[in-house]
């Protein structure tokens, strides 16, 4: 199917020209709400209705000032600037819109602040369970379609429709995430979709049941349970002092959002004459030498004819955004966030936003994913030590340099600069960012290969990086199903990567999230993952200790997390054969112990001065006087 690209001009009109004789109205106001005693005393709302832009506006509430009022170019829309001051009450705030003798009144709701834990930031002490909820657990059935949705599929027989997962579902298996050793939940996204399938190639057409296709900023998908399961999830969450990670989409929205259909500026998407795409090259944001054309290419192009990309630039666009953000973070509690396609967004919006959430809620984490190959690229998009001409506040973003390392050190026989030397290396590059320990690292996501595959479905293999991840530097990440080895390429297409897991959904014949339901070699896993995921939570050293680690020599690599209580070695022997360690080369950080607890074994080890270690194996011990 060939999509047609209007000139924005004629698609402005069309959008228009329908409410040209209608009687103002007032049919929405977003942010859908707000609340008394936010840092921030100024709230910018958007009015949407029939010539709502032909309005004059006033408000009359003790503690709330209309400042001033915009007219969009769409006269559907206006904009509204509000100061709330520190003694404003909750309440119904009367806006009142007149035009000649014509009078429009909309209540707006003013909330007290919500209550219980929220915004606590995630950090390296936290195990953090990637979840794409339409692929984990369906714990409604009666949620999976609606008939006044654009897609009224639900069909778990095809990869590229929606199968019903929701939020219920996840809720429901808090118990086994928290056997595991998890103790922060990111979800791919949660907002609403309402978006007819697209042709995400020649031969199919694929629904939105990953989430990155906004519809709706101001409302959970009710296919996913609506904006009250999510609340409760995040409540339940809480009360087990587990964290939620809410992920982010600033770049683009899908071209059935209700904001593309009826835009309020002619700018609020970056348009060009013919469709044009990113060209996903980061690097002309950082080369010295880069032209204007390519950073505008970068930022500007589109990912898909369908996914529209926004203009941060527009102040009203990108104050609605950060707004959304601070919304969705008080009224669903949330303790941190994800930003997807973080590259492709405007720096410096990028920065005030980060900078809004960042001061109503001081302890929240924003980690982006900006996928990159280099670590002078992953730093320029972190608080970081370069000397740049922009310099970025995001705190953390997603760790592709170590994931890549990771998986090259596995796959890549030992070398001057190959196998764990790769490992070794990416980590040489920390002294970059301003601190390595807000980076989040992975092993894959929803976007990759699975893990398993990757590595040759090899357990040994599969040990070692688990090892490596929950015992280095930064917050680790998970992505749902890994544990039970869970496998796939994305071939021949990301699907294949996302497929449900085992137990979650009714008629499945294997339930993996019991013991009794995984094979032997699936409980391996298993019990690997979470005796080594608990040591860490109970074990400060593994959260927030400080590295040192030793060139890699003759394929065995060892480095140490230490602090003023605990020591604990991780050796690793990536060779195909047993090799014998001798300790003597670390005396730096081994001196006056003198034997040693095998962590994942229990086992103690008296004396150390030399160890065999068996072929592809990681140890992680605790040092012991």
């Amino acid at each position: 199917m060939k999509r047609l690209i209007y000139p924005f001009s004629l698609l402005f009109l069309l959008i228009w020209h329908p409410s040209l004789a209608q009687t103002p109205a007032i049919r929405r106001i977003d942010p859908t709400n707000w609340w008394v005693g936010m840092k921030n005393p100024n709230l910018q709302l958007l009015v949407y209705g029939p010539k709502a832009g032909s309005l004059t506006y006033s408000i009359n509430y003790p503690g709330v000032k209309l400042v001033k009022f915009h007219r969009a170019e769409n006269p559907d829309f206006a904009f509204l600037d509000l100061t709330i001051s520190p003694t404003a009450k909750p309440g119904t705030v009367p806006i009142v819109g007149q035009s000649g003798s014509q009078t429009v009144r909309y209540a707006y709701e003013l909330k007290a602040r919500t209550t219980g834990p929220k915004a606590q930031g995630v950090s390296s002490a936290d195990f953090i369970y990637l979840i794409m909820p339409d692929r984990f657990a369906n714990g409604d059935p009666s949620n999976d379609a609606f008939p006044d949705l654009l897609d009224t599929k639900a069909d778990r027989s095809s990869p590229y429709l929606r199968h019903g997962g929701d939020l219920q579902g996840v809720t429901s298996h808090l118990d086994y995430l928290q056997e595991l050793g998890v103790t922060a939940l990111w979800m791919t996204p949660v907002l609403a979709n309402d978006e007819a399938l697209k042709q995400e190639a020649p031969d199919r057409m694929q629904a939105g049941y990953h989430g990155y296709h906004f519809t709706d900023h101001y409302q959970i998908d009710k296919r996913f349970g609506g904006n009250d399961a999510y609340r409760k999830l995040a409540d339940a969450l809480h009360q087990r002092g587990m964290k939620l990670v809410q992920d982010a989409v600033y770049n683009h929205v899908s071209d059935d959002h209700w904001l593309y259909k009826n835009q309020p500026f002619k700018d609020w998407f970056n348009q060009w004459p013919t469709y044009t795409s990113s060209s996903h090259k980061e690097q002309s944001l950082y080369d010295p030498y880069a032209s204007e054309s390519d950073r505008k290419r970068l930022l500007d192009g589109w990912f898909t004819p369908f996914l529209p990309d926004l203009n941060l630039r527009n102040p009203f666009l990108a104050t609605y955004l950060t707004q959304h953000a601070i919304w969705c973070t008080e009224a669903f509690l949330l303790d941190a966030w994800r930003v997807d396609t973080y590259k492709y967004n405007d720096l410096n919006f990028l920065n005030r936003c980060n900078q809004a959430l960042m001061t109503e809620f001081p302890k929240i984490h924003i980690f982006g994913e900006a996928w990159v190959g280099t670590p002078v690229a992953q730093a320029f998009f972190v608080k970081n030590r370069i000397d740049q001409p922009f310099k970025s506040n995001q705190p953390g973003g997603l760790d592709f340099v170590l994931y890549d390392a990771t998986n090259a050190a596995l796959r890549e026989d030992f070398g001057w600069d190959s196998g764990v030397n790769r490992f070794y290396q990416a980590l040489t590059a920390d002294g970059l960012y301003a601190d390595p320990q807000k980076l989040v690292t992975f092993l894959e996501n929803h976007d990759t290969d699975r893990y398993l595959s990757v590595i040759g479905e090899n357990l040994a293999k599969y040990k070692m990086g688990v090892t490596w991840l929950l015992t280095t530097r930064g917050i680790p990440s998970w992505y749902y199903g890994t544990e039970v080895l869970m496998k796939n390429t994305k071939n021949p297409s990301d699907a294949e990567v996302r497929r449900d897991f085992p137990g979650g959904f009714p008629g499945d014949r294997e339930n993996k999230f019991t013991a009794a339901g995984r094979n032997e070699k699936e409980n391996d896993a298993f019990n690997f993952v979470r005796k080594l995921a608990n040591y860490r939570k109970n074990n400060p050293v593994l959260q927030n200790g400080k590295v040192m680690q030793y060139v890699p020599q003759d394929g065995l690599y060892v480095y140490f997390r230490y602090d003023n209580t605990k020591t604990v070695m991780v050796v690793t022997n990536s060779l195909d054969k047993e090799t014998t360690l001798e300790t003597a080369r670390f005396a730096e950080r081994m001196s006056g112990f003198t034997k040693a607890q095998n962590v994942l074994t229990d086992e103690i080890l008296n004396g150390f001065s030399n160890l065999k270690i068996p072929a592809k194996t990681a140890w992680v011990l605790e040092l012991l006087r």
